[in-house]
């Protein structure tokens, strides 16, 4: 059973009573994300997301771990490009120490310009991290590539040297800004009890006040094609192709998610079984949706040796023009939409995804979805529904490639993949 309630300050709780369970997951959703950032400061979202672990006027940074691990549950956080969470999953009776812990972290820590210097080198090694794992890199690339001059193109761990410029003042005022009721959702499921979660969320955030400006989104990106590439010492090619894909909040998500289970999502997709397991010619190929709140991209992801580019980007580009030509089953079809089906009742049962599903919907799309409306809406997708999806997606006009490995002759990569996908 869902519920919604909205504290004096603006802030919203949602939460979703799962009675069968005995552990419950809170996270805090603020709306802040590489995509708020600009070309100065980008990368601090995700390094105010490390620094609220560092120490509070009341814990420092082992307390805080220890706070949680005492009591055998989790407490951790992540960044993405739109938002920013913090959550804690214990056992049901340990509700009130994980809202403790989670307020402490977000009203009281320090920011101490030591700890702020010591995270600093922490994130550092994760850039550098990032750009040792070419398969991780070449994503990043292909945002930079298809919303080149938007700032979904900013990665998500920042620069460089934008973190080494970032002040203490730098971050504080980007914290001020963003950290606000109006911008937050906290999000509750599992097992608990109503009226004392309730009472606990006003004890710790009732107090809650700031900066009420609201943040509004550049407007979405205009895609173009392109080719981009960065030669780095890799045995494996890793490349990307990004397309235009579905928007958070639209319905044809739910087609785009059955087409690609048909296409690339798993291991019975026509990429996997024709051009790894039929040929033989790649170790990794796989496609995704990513859904943003006023635009999505798909993309298709494949490792292999660079000598057999040209091969499998013509493989991939007759998969594309034999799903453009409308060329599947009844059966396939119907297969696809039982696995999207199951799929996601099976990711029901856990209390983190259920808190996920909840705080991210509220927090990008201002509504929630049950999973009995989720199902309906994917019973309804129907061979036309998948038809207009297929035009809009597969359009070559807004097709972006991105690689990263040990091209000697870019410029004749760039000439071949131009050939092969827009000739």
């Amino acid at each position: 059973m869902y519920n919604k309630f909205v504290l004096d300050n603006g802030l919203r709780v949602v939460t979703e009573y799962i009675p069968h369970v005995k552990s419950v997951t809170v996270g805090i959703w603020v709306e802040t994300g590489s995509r708020r950032e600009n070309k100065l400061n980008n990368g601090v979202s995700h390094f105010i997301e490390h620094m609220l672990f560092k120490g509070t006027k009341n814990r420092n940074a082992k307390e805080i771990a220890e706070s949680i691990d005492n009591i055998g549950g989790q407490l951790n956080a992540f960044t993405s490009k739109e938002c920013t969470c913090f959550y804690a999953k214990v056992l049901d009776n340990h509700l009130p120490i994980a809202i403790d812990v989670l307020a402490d972290m977000l009203f009281n820590s320090k920011f101490e310009e030591k700890e702020i210097e010591k995270e600093k080198s922490v994130v550092l090694e994760e850039i550098n991290m990032y750009e040792d794992s070419p398969e991780d890199l070449v994503h990043d690339l292909l945002s930079t590539t298809i919303f080149d001059g938007h700032p979904l193109a900013y990665p998500i761990l920042g620069h460089t040297d934008n973190l080494k410029n970032l002040s203490r003042e730098d971050i504080l005022r980007y914290f001020k800004e963003h950290y606000t009721p109006k911008n937050t959702v906290i999000a509750i499921a599992g097992n608990f009890k109503a009226n004392e979660t309730i009472k606990l969320i006003e004890k710790f955030f009732g107090h809650w006040n700031g900066n009420k400006k609201n943040h509004p989104f550049e407007k979405p990106p205009t895609l173009y094609k392109r080719v981009i590439g960065k030669r780095k010492l890799t045995e494996q090619l890793h490349l990307c192709l990004g397309m235009e894909g579905i928007s958070q909040g639209d319905d044809d998500l739910y087609g785009l998610l059955l087409l690609n289970n048909i296409f690339g999502g798993s291991m019975s997709s026509r990429l996997f079984q024709r051009i790894r397991e039929d040929k033989g010619l790649v170790y990794s190929i796989y496609s995704y949706p990513s859904a943003y709140k006023d635009i999505g991209v798909f993309t298709i992801y494949v490792g292999l040796n660079p000598n057999q580019i040209c091969n499998v980007s013509k493989l991939i580009k007759e998969e594309i023009n034999c799903i453009k030509n409308k060329n599947f089953s009844d059966n396939e079809f119907y297969k696809a939409k039982e696995q999207l089906k199951g799929n996601y009742i099976l990711g029901l049962e856990s209390t983190s995804n259920r808190m996920t599903s909840l705080g991210k919907s509220e927090l990008l799309l201002g509504k929630i979805y049950s999973p009995k409306d989720i199902i309906e809406k994917i019973d309804k997708i129907n061979l036309d529904d998948i038809n207009r999806i297929i035009d809009k997606v597969f359009d070559f006009s807004k097709f972006n490639i991105a690689y990263v490995g040990n091209i000697n002759n870019q410029n004749k990569l760039k000439e071949d993949m131009n050939e092969i996908f827009f000739s």
